[in-house]
């Protein structure tokens, strides 16, 4: 075979590989999107957006992103341009790298001397607990501050290795503040990475040392819609 011949045959052999190889990578990412859906349009933080301040145009574009995300791992609820944002303000701090849901926003509180514990009864106090999985709260698209919860514990398993218990520690309190710890994930990644959130609730005072008691020895606290 000539130096010619051999050269169409090689260059032949490397389109075909090519194709190949082309062919298998769309099969891959035809199964890919089968599995993970379409991809989705949201808003995340790029910055930490501070609690009760209104974002202006100039914030959005500072302090919010655009990102395509498989439709299967954006909450629902999350904001699809950061138009969406502007002239209302975060209930709570948003962490950067975080989904912004409608949830987590609202009209700007106008009146600079309404505090967490002004509207209690004056029997309530206002308390910090750690809670987890308090995203469903956000799921009815609605602020969850000032919502009605129950707060459920679970303990860890006995010395004995017997299963632990889950009962009612407070039922139908006021939720004050709602925050979520640590940097949150990185939208574009099955969900936010931390679980973990700051609860801050309107607690009679037995209500509030029968909590405090149970975090040093519950393996769980959750916050339930009542």
């Amino acid at each position: 075979m000539s130096r010619r011949a051999r050269a169409i045959a090689f260059g032949c052999a490397a389109l075909a590989c090519a194709g190949l190889a082309a062919a298998v990578a769309g099969g891959y990412r035809g199964d890919l999107d089968r599995q993970l859906g379409p991809l989705r349009q949201v808003v995340v933080a790029r910055a930490q957006i501070p609690a009760r301040s209104r974002l202006g145009a100039a914030d959005a574009e500072r302090l919010l992103e655009v990102r395509r995300v498989p439709a299967r791992f954006a909450p629902a609820g999350t904001l699809t341009a950061p138009e969406q944002a502007i002239g209302r303000a975060a209930a709570a701090r948003i962490p950067p790298g975080a989904y912004v849901l409608s949830a987590q926003l609202r009209a700007p509180d106008r009146s600079p001397h309404r505090g967490a514990g002004a509207r209690l009864d004056r029997h309530l106090k206002p308390v910090e607990i750690a809670v987890t999985g308090a995203e469903a709260l956000g799921a009815a698209g609605r602020d969850p501050e000032g919502a009605r919860v129950d707060v459920v514990v679970t303990t860890e398993p006995g010395p004995g290795g017997g299963p632990g218990r889950t009962y009612l520690a407070a039922r139908g309190v006021e939720l004050l503040a709602l925050t979520q710890q640590g940097d949150g994930g990185t939208a574009g990644l099955p969900g936010p990475t931390a679980s973990g959130w700051n609860a801050t609730v309107g607690l009679t005072r037995a209500q509030a040392l029968r909590l405090i008691q149970a975090e040093n020895f519950a393996r769980q606290v959750r916050l339930i819609p009542h």
